[in-house]
Parts: structure tokens; sequence; C-alpha cells
């Protein structure tokens, strides 16, 4: 079983994908699109990627703000996930992904990742930590 992880934005989707094991999660890409509403070729990929790497369930990262309310990216992304189920038939759980963001700047800066670089690598890092994060809290809850 692997678990697909997904920071969804407004013109790109930071992915990445956990080993078979639930362990680790790895960055794969970041897709990206000229406009916000241009979904298409977004949820082709994400079907694309499913099938490759035989991805039974979503963990699609939950913008809530700082002071725990919800904003205008709550509802996309609700909206998003809603679209992903139909699509895909596979669960997507909503995973809080407050500082993923800005933890993966911080581990691009330390990693000397040039300042104009470091966009193509965010978002994808971001999939990373939601997802990781996630994993952490399946292998605790086993405990």
């Amino acid at each position: 079983m692997r678990i697909l992880g997904l920071d969804y934005g407004s013109r790109t989707v930071g992915v990445a994908v956990s080993d078979p094991l639930l362990l680790t999660a790895q960055g794969l890409e970041t897709i990206t699109r000229e406009r916000e509403s241009h979904l298409r070729r977004t949820y082709a990929r994400i079907e694309e990627l499913i099938r490759e790497y035989q991805v039974e369930r979503i963990v699609l990262g939950y913008p809530k703000n700082m002071n725990d309310t919800e904003g205008e990216r709550v509802q996309k992304t609700k909206e998003f996930r809603d679209a992903l189920e139909r699509r895909t038939g596979l669960d997507v759980v909503l995973w809080d992904e407050r500082l993923s963001t800005v933890a993966s700047e911080r581990t691009l800066i330390e990693g000397g990742v040039r300042r104009e670089n470091r966009k193509k690598y965010v978002d994808k890092l971001a999939a990373v930590w939601i997802l990781q994060g996630y994993l952490d809290s399946l292998r605790a809850d086993r405990r």
C-alpha cells in the first residue's frame, strides 16, 4: 500500500508518495497550471501517479489559519478533495498543513538552495512534510 500526499495551491500541487511500508515520504514533483481553475491536467496527472505507484489513499494538506479558523483556501481545498474522491474512488484525508511551507522553506535555506531556485522545490517539499506528518501519526496510533 502507498499513500499520496498533496499540497494544493492556487497554481501548483506539490506531490509526495510514501514507501510501501508507510514509513517515509518522498517528494515526486510539482504539478503546475496557468490558472487556478484549470484543473483537468492536474487531475489527469494525479490519476497517472495513483496508477503508477498503486496508491490506495490520498492525504491532502488542509490550510487552516494559524488561529484555527478556516479561510477561503479551505473551501477551495474541500472542493478539490471532493473532486478527487469522485474521480479516483479513493479516500482523501485532510491533514493540517500549517507551517509545512515554512518548514519547507527553512529546509531549503539550510540546504543551501538559492532563493531563485526554492520556488520550484517548496511545494513538493511541503507535500513531503504533510505526508510524513500523517505517516508518523499512523505509527503513533499503532503503538
